[in-house]
């Protein structure tokens, strides 16, 4: 929404979005896996971890996990799905360069990423069909995990027990400290259970949060007709001037069919979101890669607001 809002100030934070979220969720892991022996949705859940090999006897949640389980743990759920989300954005990159030729034909890189465009889909296959066999061998009982991450990790899932609850119920009452009559004790008392109320309060409305996340996402998708036709029904406002003389900027040419970086008739015509000018895509994607800006308006760009425009035939 900041980012959206305000690109100019806070566009830095869309650009490092899934750095930011995985900071965010390391802590956040790192706190019930120290806490609970737990991660926040199997906490959530009311489950625990527990190293393999125990055997009946299972160590209480406020415990925590030895440290060679609790660091593998911690980056098999923050490292693991930080990679295979960069790694699908690469392959949707790569993919789209290799659609409008970006790359000369007979270069090497071009010959490379080819090749890893034809292996990808066989190891993505491989990788999901590991978790479903994991997963009907868990519901068949014939496995302890229902994930392989669980397996890697060395533990696995079980439910928590009433000593456990006592347990958390206990720690968390010995960090709430006795009634005293310092005015710093009583300070301290007050904004412990304040964030603690918070932290109660958006705990239990994670639910609400998730329905109204999942609204909100609906309405600004591009899937949403309704919305879409609300935007294209209004006028076209006129295109930004105030930039165009400038010596960093493109000049545009006098036929409308001409693109302003190349000078030649536009090539798969594409328009940027920023700014409603039309260029060939080859070029477009190219000086927005490099300069992440208009090339006539200079409005910051990225090249998520690429438009590729059609003709009625196609």
């Amino acid at each position: 929404v900041l980012a959206e809002s305000n690109p100019g100030r806070y566009g830095f934070l869309w650009h490092w979005f899934d750095e930011i979220y995985v900071l965010l969720d390391l802590l956040l892991q790192q706190h019930y896996l120290a806490r609970c022996s737990a991660s926040f949705s199997e906490n959530f859940y009311s489950l625990k971890r527990i190293p393999m090999g125990d055997g009946r006897q299972q160590p209480l949640a406020t415990a925590g996990l030895p440290k060679r389980q609790h660091w593998k743990s911690l980056l098999l759920l923050v490292l693991v799905p930080y990679l295979k989300g960069k790694l699908e954005k690469l392959v949707s990159s790569l993919r789209e360069e290799d659609e409008y030729s970006i790359h000369p034909p007979s270069s090497s890189w071009k010959r490379f990423y080819r090749a890893f465009l034809a292996a990808y889909p066989y190891v993505n296959m491989t990788w999901e069909g590991w978790f479903l066999i994991q997963q009907l061998c868990y519901i068949l009982g014939k496995a302890e995990h229902h994930s392989p991450m669980l397996k890697l990790a060395g533990v696995r899932l079980v439910r928590l027990t009433a000593e456990d609850i006592q347990a958390l119920e206990k720690k968390w009452a010995e960090t709430t400290p006795g009634q005293t009559h310092s005015f710093t004790s009583r300070v301290q008392s007050a904004l412990r259970k304040a964030l603690g109320g918070i932290a109660f309060s958006l705990s239990t409305g994670l639910s609400i949060s998730v329905f109204f996340l999942q609204f909100l996402d609906w309405w600004y998708s591009s899937e949403n007709q309704e919305t879409i036709k609300s935007l294209t029904a209004l006028p076209t406002p006129p295109p930004p001037v105030h930039l165009e003389h400038e010596a960093s900027s493109a000049l545009l040419p006098s036929l409308k069919t001409v693109c302003p970086l190349c000078r030649k008739v536009r090539v798969n015509a594409t328009a940027l979101a920023t700014s409603g000018f039309v260029f060939c895509y080859r070029c477009a994607y190219g000086y927005v890669k490099a300069h992440q800006r208009c090339p006539v308006t200079g409005y910051a760009t990225e090249l998520q607001h690429l438009v590729k425009l059609y003709s009625p035939e196609s």
